[in-house]
């Protein structure tokens, strides 16, 4: 899927532009026009979205936590009490909303085309819905480069990362981990920020971390610097 201008690069921005056009979009249905079943999937979609990165991805996320968590607890425990895994529990779907097919995000992209082409839309229309993205420059792909942190959070690794302004020209940031054998790869990831759940060592031992983009099968750019904590211990 590729990233469209308007459209944000976090998680945070990306619910507020979905309420957005979910809320906003019934309302102009007629303007455009749109079908009622068009109005209606549209705005279904959103709505799935939502969910899914809003509730059930943060839910997932905290749940890989305590999974790492209770697997350190089940091989070096007190020994006093019975194993329990934690067993994920999904977040509820709010009232009226219903999972649909896979692609839901690449279907709103779509209406927003049929939107852009239909004979009432307007530029008001556009940046009321906030389907209207700014120019963007391209950036150069042989220098552009990421900036990584890494910060130790409880028993996983937080790594940050993002797009530096460059979503709309850039597909993945390639990860890779050096936990004192050589660097390996750890993740391609597609939005930003990254937790490592791999169990920490018995001993004290420093892991670095690096990042690269990524456009298509190929890498861009410049690895980013290099960004490391100590664990285990």
């Amino acid at each position: 899927m590729k990233r469209q201008a308007y459209y944000p690069t976090n998680a945070p921005e990306q619910l507020v532009w979905l309420e957005n056009f979910r809320n906003k979009l019934p309302g102009y249905v007629a303007t455009i026009p749109l079908t009622a079943p068009q109005g209606a999937a549209g705005v279904a979609d959103a709505r799935s979205v939502i969910y899914v990165i809003g509730s059930w991805l943060p839910a997932v996320r905290d749940w890989t936590k305590s999974c790492t968590s209770a697997s350190a607890t089940v091989q070096s425990g007190d020994g006093s009490t019975a194993i329990a895994l934690p067993v994920f529990n999904p977040p509820a779907l709010p009232t009226g909303v219903a999972l649909g097919n896979n692609g839901a995000l690449d279907r709103i992209f779509a209406l927003i085309q049929t939107i852009k082409d239909s004979p009432g839309y307007t530029e008001a229309i556009g940046l009321d819905l906030g389907i209207v993205g700014s120019t963007q420059t391209a950036p150069d792909l042989a220098t552009v480069q990421p900036t990584i942190t890494a910060t130790v959070n409880g028993p996983a690794v937080d790594i940050g990362w993002g797009w530096g302004g460059h979503s709309t020209f850039l597909d993945q940031c390639e990860i890779q981990v050096d936990r004192g054998t050589g660097w390996a790869l750890l993740t391609i990831d597609t939005t930003p920020n990254y937790t490592d759940t791999t169990a920490h060592p018995a001993t004290l031992t420093k892991w670095k971390y690096r990042a690269i983009y990524r456009v298509g099968d190929s890498q861009v750019g410049l690895w980013s610097a290099e960004a490391s904590v100590t664990v285990g211990g």
